[in-house]
């Protein structure tokens, strides 16, 4: 499997205090890969390795595409309109570029929303323009940076259907760094458990739901019976 995103010996320190320590991992073309850890874990660090807003002390961040960023908190331009923060993501693009009828088209929700402004959505309606901006971009991966946080489960759960129809219908590759573990789990084929700064545990999902390990400390201790 080719790599779009390939992490190796990843060192990153902030005045002193090492944050990354060490880390490896990819991502294969059209691949859904979880990285799953507590709080201070080295998660955000990551996310702003991949995508230059941090130096590395050692170690490679290899991006063979275009990357494109969900980031955490969705980070709305709230006055803006829907289909303003939406054209935003594709400024690079060119006007051609910043047509957002494929993003409605993707993710119907998104259209009668088009012309309200962003910061009087619901958070579920703003974590899904959050994926619709990134997606303007055009991307070959798609970070998402904690997709559940702050949402009700029955949110989640319409996000999580729109995020496989994605992956299904375009072969998009994603990176989903995410605290709710059993979510990523269950949607990724492989994941990874960062733990201060370290990958502690990787392989296949569905091996890592029945990890006692894993479960212990992000399951409530409840081992997966049929992943």
């Amino acid at each position: 499997m080719s790599a779009v995103v390939e992490v190796s010996e990843l060192t990153v320190r902030y005045s002193g205090a090492t944050a990354l320590d060490g880390v490896s991992l990819f991502v294969g073309e059209g691949e859904l890969v979880a990285l799953i850890g507590a709080n201070g874990a080295g998660k955000s660090t990551l996310v702003k390795a991949l995508s230059g807003l941090v130096r590395a002390e050692s170690g490679t961040v290899d991006v063979r595409g275009r990357l494109a960023q969900v980031p955490e908190g969705r980070e709305m331009f709230g006055d803006l309109t829907v289909d303003d923060n939406l054209r935003l993501g594709g400024w690079r693009n060119g006007r051609k570029g910043r047509d957002t009828g494929a993003i409605y088209e993707l993710l119907p929700d998104l259209g009668p929303l088009r012309g309200r402004r962003a910061g009087a959505l619901s958070g579920g309606q703003q974590q899904m323009v959050a994926i619709g901006r990134a997606l303007m971009g055009r991307p070959d991966v798609l970070v998402i940076d904690e997709l559940s946080l702050g949402l009700a489960p029955l949110i989640v759960e319409v996000l999580v259907e729109h995020l496989r129809e994605l992956h299904a219908s375009r072969g998009l590759a994603v990176l989903l760094i995410e605290q709710n573990a059993r979510l990523a789990l269950e949607l990724c084929e492989r994941a990874y458990v960062l733990e201060a700064g370290r990958v502690a545990l990787s392989g296949p999902a569905s091996e890592l739901a029945r990890d006692s390990r894993v479960a212990a400390a992000y399951l409530g201790g409840h081992v997966a019976v049929n992943p």
